[in-house]
């Protein structure tokens, strides 16, 4: 392949997407001159880990589900597996503030509903009112219409609506920091509804469950936890992805305008700001729906409006440590949540030096609070020395700490949760099909079929996938523009 013929690709984006899609591409293809271009002045997007005086403070997330496969499989790859570690098998509780005072989150929740009802009838976080109508859910027919619910809906129906408001919500707002009332069931958590159509409900889907025989394994693979994260901020994938990338033109603080096709040719013509237009072969915008909505306007206006559709909550963390002296309490879980009933700005807080004891020096604590929610974004447009006293309150309130943190650490993401709402996976569908007809422009990320860092890894590899393809079936715009 001379150089003229060669195909020239790029990445919009440098989170974790961006760069799987850039892996992925260079892992297949030496060929192709890859391009990725980031507006910050670092890669990673949400994956940001400070490491400070023996402390590991994760900014955005701190871990990832192990059995989507690709978090795990894209360790594997990296040579991480055995960095790889999940939370303190020391502690296992969690807890729901309820009144303002903690009460331990029932064992035996998966995939947000109970599946061991004994926890649930001793917690004194549901009422015995709430406790029979959570079991009168075996008696509840299932709804047969195909009308997307919410989660809130469809949780109140079959559970009642304690059980939503007290302990699901609050879980759910974990996950997505969202209103429960506009998240669609079906993009969020479909294997719900699945069970409710096959089983007839979920205390019948889970009895089904206990009386399938467990298959025997001829070799039993490892067991990992739910959770897993590396021994020093999951900073290290993001890391080890950049430093395979020495051959790619990595651009950091670099905005791209806008996508545009070369007329009478293949290919698009990305501008760039201050810069001159690159010409290119295919595009991957590894971007929030709102940023890829403006730069394809010109492009699909209807693929546009549908992108816009999605929205976003905005978020911050802040991570303060204290002396272990300095708590009055022991610190005997891996955190608690807030249920939104509650009113209080901090949506969750972990005690993150009990989940993952390794990321503080013995003798301190290292706490992070969440603030912000669907609906409760205003909070974030208080100063930073306002957000660390909103924790300080916070703390005080619930663990009696009064002395000022020793450090404190403050991330703001605004917009950057997408809200899976009533309708996505429509908007997704219709995204999708705008993007048919136009050949060598793909979309990847958050904001369509899955938030998490298996899920965004996913969907980076797959339209990188797509986007070699289409390279190796397309002549070059190069080539057509030379001829």
């Amino acid at each position: 392949m001379t150089l003229q013929q060669r195909k020239r690709v790029v990445i919009v984006g440098g989170g974790i997407t961006g760069l799987a899609a850039a892996r992925q591409l260079r892992q297949h293809n030496a060929d192709v001159d890859l391009t990725l271009i980031e507006s910050a002045d670092e890669l990673g997007g949400k994956i940001r880990t400070q490491r400070a005086d023996g402390f590991v403070i994760e900014g955005g997330p701190d871990s990832f589900l192990s059995y989507k496969p690709r978090g795990l499989g894209l360790c594997r790859e990296l040579g991480l597996e055995s960095r790889l570690h999940g939370t303190s098998g020391k502690v296992r509780r969690t807890y729901i503030m309820r009144g303002r005072k903690l009460h331990q989150l029932p064992e035996g929740l998966t995939g947000l509903i109970p599946s061991r009802f004994g926890p649930m009838l001793k917690n004194p976080l549901i009422s015995p009112f709430g406790k029979l109508r959570m079991g009168l859910e075996y008696l509840i027919p299932p709804r047969m219409t195909d009308e997307d619910e919410s989660l809130q809906s469809f949780v109140s129906r079959r559970l009642g609506r304690e059980v939503y408001e007290r302990m699901i919500e609050p879980l759910m707002s974990g996950i997505y920091a969202g209103d429960g009332a506009q998240l669609s069931l079906a993009a969020t958590f479909p294997n719900l509804r699945k069970a409710e159509l096959d089983y007839g409900g979920l205390i019948k889907s889970m009895l089904a469950a206990r009386s399938k025989p467990t298959p025997k394994a001829t070799q039993p693979a490892k067991r990992w936890p739910a959770f897993l994260t590396l021994q020093s901020g999951l900073a290290e994938i993001t890391e080890k992805i950049a430093a395979e990338l020495n051959d790619v033109d990595v651009r950091l603080c670099t905005r791209v305008t806008s996508v545009k096709r070369i007329p009478w040719q293949t290919g698009y013509e990305v501008a760039i700001a201050g810069d001159n237009p690159v010409t290119v072969d295919a595009v991957i915008l590894a971007t929030p729906a709102f940023v890829t909505a403006e730069l394809i306007g010109s492009l699909d206006a209807q693929a546009a409006a549908a992108l816009r559709q999605i929205p976003y909550a905005s978020t911050a963390t802040v991570s303060v440590v204290y002396p272990l002296s300095q708590v009055p309490v022991p610190l005997d879980a891996h955190g608690y949540i807030v249920p939104r009933s509650e009113g209080r700005p901090v949506l969750a807080c972990t005690w993150t030096s009990t989940k993952f004891p390794h990321r503080a020096p013995e003798g301190f604590a290292l706490i992070r609070a969440f603030i912000g929610r669907a609906g409760q974004e205003d909070v974030l447009n208080r100063t930073d020395d306002e957000l660390i006293q909103m924790v300080r309150d916070e703390l005080r309130s619930v663990l009696g700490i009064t002395a000022p943190p020793q450090m404190h650490y403050v991330f703001r993401w605004p917009m950057a949760m997408p809200q899976y709402t009533l309708g996505h996976l429509e908007r997704v569908s219709a995204i999708e099909s705008c993007s048919e007809a136009l050949p060598g422009l793909f979309f990847a990320g958050a904001a369509y079929r899955g938030i998490g860092i298996p899920d965004c890894i996913a969907s980076g590899e797959k339209t990188a996938t797509q986007a070699l393809a289409y390279t190796q079936t397309h002549p070059t715009a190069q080539a057509e523009h030379t001829a």
